[in-house]
């Protein structure tokens, strides 16, 4: 007898965070993109409809967390609780950006752990399963009873950079907190890694560079992190970069927030370029020369193909 289907056509949905990137899944599965409607009132109550039939599909929406971020996170939550009212068979919620990822612990007094609440609302809407992207803290994916597949875009990144053949580069983590993902990286590019210690000044997103654990005279650097905030971090390292030597600076982030004056700040760094993914949208006047996107579609795209045929999404990463 020939295996039954677990759930019946594949479905991709979009809400309005990053429709462009949600297009491009698409693109790379070969199928259109679903219809839904999804706009606020003027109370700035949300509403959901799907415009076509999910009863027993296999949905998948995609919703990153770019801003305004609390009202995208509302809108993944009605629309995953309008998706399990209609019946879906199976309801994912495509994250590539995961909110409050830096709230993952209480690191200071009567303090909640958001990212935890963020899980709780998740499943308590209706997600069977999250699928995201290089997470702040791999100790997140603790904080579900659901499925969690978590991609990297290092593998993405470090081909940029192989193409490029940079000789004399060091990997260089931003903090000792980063430095797995950081080795990661130099494994990748047969490179060797140093480390910044750094320590954060209060909740004001400002950081202060300590010193450079590794070497980095004579030779171009590339920095590595998970995601650019305020710009904060990756200017200050690659100030104690170029203070210590290094004779040219590139830098990697998957997720480019570029909150408040971020842009400004890094195009006053010495950074020769950045490197970033599309995992948030970034609009045309913050993105300067230097700055290069590269596209998660098709990683994501993969992953979803082979959620809903029920293969391996790991053994994309056995290198990892």
């Amino acid at each position: 007898m020939a295996d039954v289907p677990l759930y019946q056509d594949l479905k991709v949905f979009s809400g309005n965070a990053h429709p462009d990137l949600a297009g491009a899944i698409c693109s790379y599965l070969e199928m259109p993109l679903g219809e839904v409607d999804v706009f606020e009132f003027s109370n700035e109550n949300i509403f959901v409809r799907f415009e076509e039939n999910i009863r027993a599909r296999d949905v998948f929406i995609v919703q990153t967390m770019a801003p305004p971020v609390n009202t995208r996170i509302m809108e993944l939550f009605i629309m995953i609780d309008a998706a399990r009212r209609a019946s879906a068979g199976r309801i994912t919620a495509v994250v590539p950006y995961y909110p409050y990822s830096r709230s993952d612990k209480k690191d200071q007094p009567r303090v909640p752990i958001t990212a935890r609440l963020i899980a709780n609302f998740l499943e308590t809407a209706g997600a069977d399963r999250l699928l995201t992207v290089d997470l702040h803290a791999g100790q997140i994916q603790g904080f579900f009873n659901i499925p969690v597949d978590e991609l990297t875009a290092r593998t993405i990144l470090a081909n940029h950079f192989k193409e490029k053949g940079i000789p004399n580069l060091t990997v260089v983590a931003t903090d000792v907190g980063g430095a797995k993902g950081a080795r990661r990286m130099a494994d990748r590019l047969d490179t060797p890694l140093a480390i910044v210690e750094k320590r954060r000044l209060g909740n004001d997103e400002r950081v202060e560079a300590m010193t450079i654990i590794g070497e980095v005279e004579g030779r171009t650097v590339l920095i590595v992190d998970d995601e650019v905030l305020t710009g904060g971090t990756l200017v200050t390292t690659a100030e104690v970069c170029h203070d210590h030597g290094a004779t040219a600076v590139y830098a990697t982030a998957t997720h480019p927030i570029f909150a408040g004056n971020a842009v400004e700040r890094i195009e006053k760094a010495p950074v020769r370029e950045l490197v970033y993914t599309d995992t948030i949208p970034v609009p045309p006047e913050k993105k300067l020369p230097n700055f290069t996107q590269l596209s998660v579609a098709p990683l994501l795209g993969e992953a979803i193909r082979r959620i809903h045929t029920g293969q391996s999404v790991g053994a994309l990463f056995n290198g990892r």
